[in-house]
């Protein structure tokens, strides 16, 4: 069977959101300096654009590997695949992730980064699915908020492929 998607958000899209958010943590970071934990492997891209944009210093770019889940039943353990190489302790850190979904992985990370004692600790995603989210967690500063469709590009996979489109479409099945 052959994938078939249908256009999301442009390329175009995404990179005026993309300033929209880079604008207001400029904002709400004005004086200070950010510590950007990338989650791998998805929000890479999304990291990248973003931090290309801040005007606020960036001290540390780092990622994480993180993962709740055996294939698809959430543990309600964080399992880090990846940990970071920097100490963040009295850092503001913001969390750069793809999409946020059920929410329960973000939610264990940010449990698991605050442990560490940053000075603040808030979360950036490009997409975000509400009406999928099963744990109290929201973005402070998110790109699309998007309904509960799968999609792919912009960082997204589908068994590893399409991260690579530059826009974000939607993965058709034969049934719809």
């Amino acid at each position: 069977m052959k994938d078939s998607f249908e256009l999301m958000i442009s390329e175009e899209e995404i990179f005026d959101k993309i300033g929209e958010v880079a604008s207001a943590i400029d904002r709400d970071y004005e004086g200070k300096s950010l510590t950007v934990i990338s989650v791998l492997t998805g929000a890479f891209i999304f990291t990248a654009d973003l931090v290309r944009r801040l005007n606020v210093p960036v001290d540390v770019i780092d990622t994480m590997q993180v993962s709740s889940y055996v294939g698809m039943n959430s543990t309600g353990e964080l399992k880090i695949r990846k940990d970071l190489s920097t100490d963040i302790k009295g850092k503001d850190v913001l969390i750069v992730e793809d999409i946020i979904d059920t929410g329960r992985t973000l939610k264990l990370l940010r449990d698991e980064l605050w442990s560490r004692e940053p000075r603040s600790v808030r979360i950036c995603t490009a997409f975000d699915k509400p009406s999928r989210r099963v744990v109290d967690i929201t973005p402070d500063y998110n790109c699309f908020t998007i309904p509960d469709k799968f999609i792919v590009g912009y960082g997204l996979d589908y068994d590893g492929k399409y991260r690579q489109f530059k826009d974000v479409r939607i993965v058709r099945t034969d049934n719809e």
